[in-house]
């Protein structure tokens, strides 16, 4: 029974994970013809109309999400540091968690709660009410109309929001270090100019492009392949969340290898000569 079971699902996750190919392929082939065809710019008029959705509706949640994990990093920390002799290094401590790690990662999650689960009950409402075959019937290609530009508002919206985020959290580490800790403000940013530096800044927001390409496709893609009725609408966008959030993590991780490896391979050099 157990045997069975364990077959079946990963029998089942195989299956899903190449129909999740061939529907990232099917965007890429869509992207690249359409652009052969001249009629990308048709397109940016519901790529504008789909990055205030995604983007300016979003900012205060996640400017408010940036100001509050940083002041929570700089309550946890102080403690530890002041026992040390070191409470004036704080700085340093908030602002590279905040601008490599903790701003882009929360960032998305933040998105992939709020704009995946809306692009997926989107999408699989209209894939429910036959809205998408009707799109296909008329000549169109669904993929082109409706996946990619919610995909490229994603993409290029979610790292202007990671910069929002961290300015946040910078700026929500500053007030509680030195109005409620006393932290003096010129070692504040003195030993944050020495930790933080530009490839760290580069990092954080380069994420932030893989972040919203995987929200956008594990969305759209939820969407597309969601079952019948509301059950199916519902159980698509649970789905969407919870694999997103997966998947970012796992971005996350093979990122930081890959930063790391690039930062010691080249930019340290750099920086020594």
């Amino acid at each position: 029974m157990i045997v069975d079971r364990t077959g079946k699902m990963i029998v089942e996750s195989v299956s899903v994970l190449g129909e999740f190919t061939v529907f990232c392929l099917g965007v890429l082939v869509s992207v690249i013809y359409h652009r052969r065809q001249g009629r990308t710019r048709q397109a940016w008029g519901r790529v504008i109309s789909q990055m205030y959705e995604i983007g300016i509706k979003s900012l205060p949640v996640v400017m408010i999400t940036g100001a509050f994990i940083a002041m929570t990093l700089a309550v946890q920390s102080f403690g530890q540091l002041n026992q040390l002799g070191m409470a004036d290094r704080i700085g340093g401590l908030i602002n590279v968690s905040v601008v490599n790690e903790l701003g882009p990662v929360l960032t998305a999650f933040m998105l992939a709660g709020r704009v995946g689960g809306a692009l997926t009950a989107e999408l699989g409402t209209m894939k429910v009410t036959e809205q998408i075959d009707a799109i296909r019937a008329m000549g169109s290609d669904p993929v082109h109309y409706l996946v990619v530009p919610r995909l490229l508002a994603c993409i290029l919206l979610t790292p202007i929001l990671t910069v929002y985020a961290d300015l946040l959290g910078v700026l929500g580490g500053y007030f509680i270090s030195v109005f409620h800790f006393g932290i003096n403000a010129e070692g504040y940013w003195r030993f944050s100019a020495d930790v933080v530096e530009k490839y760290d800044l580069i990092v954080g927001i380069s994420k932030g492009l893989f972040f919203g390409a995987a929200i956008g496709l594990v969305s759209c893609f939820s969407g597309f392949t969601c079952g019948r009725g509301a059950h199916g609408v519902g159980k698509a966008c649970t789905k969407a969340f919870v694999v997103s959030f997966m998947v970012i993590l796992l971005i996350n991780f093979v990122v930081a290898i890959v930063s790391r490896a690039v930062y010691l391979t080249f930019w340290d050099i750099k920086s020594i000569i």
